[in-house]
């Protein structure tokens, strides 16, 4: 929630102190109907929890600006969080704590993070855009295994969570291809990152369609499809190799 908060008052600051005829500003959100796979775990030992299909949020705000060589602005907020449930055939150790075989162990997944994005405009007209840069993934969360345990003739729940709290580089890419005299426009969007033994991605294509356009504001609705893959080595002693996909609805508004 601060960081939430860090990057709304960075917005208002930005927004404030640059005349509205020289800044472009883009607000959007969506919400995104997807469905969870995947396993996780610490080291070797990872488990597929059932991970349950929900639906989330995500918002940004852009900046855009005529000024050479400094580079756009763009801040976006996703959150992934989903419930998980398993009957173990081995024992799992999740965080130090070991939960045995045939325990009915529960799972909760709840990550976001913030994208902090430097881009550069290469193409930009009616016809076609392009951008390309450099984001800044900053996760923010916690993943919690618990399950009811025996010890003689007491019960008691046995829980292990950890943390997840780390930046990662990402590279940004957004292309758009409009169709003229429709108001339609086709685009493609991603963030990929490969290195040492992490790969990430997260993108969406999709469609919109300019349903306010004038010189005060243009209103455009989006709907299309988004997948985000987790295959984490050790960020934060988490181990995860998870997938997020499914179509989303959502809306962009430009000053």
């Amino acid at each position: 929630m601060k960081k939430i908060v860090v990057a709304a008052a960075l917005a208002s600051i930005l927004s404030t102190n640059v005349q509205a005829d020289a800044l472009g500003i883009y607000l959007g959100g969506q919400v995104w109907d997807n469905q969870a796979s995947g396993t996780f775990g610490d080291g070797s030992s990872q488990i597929d929890f059932n991970l349950a299909d929900e639906k989330q949020n995500s918002f940004f705000i852009a900046f855009e600006h005529p000024l050479p060589l400094i580079p756009n602005i763009r801040i976006a907020s996703t959150s992934l969080e989903t419930i998980g449930n398993t009957s173990l055939t081995t024992d799992f150790e999740f965080e130090g704590e070991i939960f045995s075989t045939d325990a009915n162990v529960n799972a909760n997944f709840n990550v976001s993070y913030l994208d902090y994005t430097l881009y550069y405009e290469l193409f930009d007209n009616d016809l076609l855009s392009f951008d390309f840069g450099l984001t800044a993934r900053d996760f923010d969360g916690d993943v919690t295994v618990s399950a009811q345990a025996n010890s003689g003739t007491e019960s008691f729940t046995q829980s292990s969570s950890v943390a997840v709290t780390d930046v990662v580089p990402m590279l940004y890419v957004r292309t758009n291809v409009g169709l003229p005299l429709t108001g339609l426009n086709l685009y493609a969007q991603g963030n990929f990152l490969s290195i040492d033994n992490h790969t990430l991605y997260d993108y969406e294509v999709g469609v919109s369609y300019e349903l306010i356009d004038n010189l005060a504001v243009d209103v455009n609705l989006n709907a299309g499809y988004r997948g985000v893959k987790l295959k984490l080595e050790d960020l934060n002693d988490l181990y995860t190799d998870i997938e997020f996909d499914g179509v989303f609805i959502g809306t962009t508004i430009h000053f």
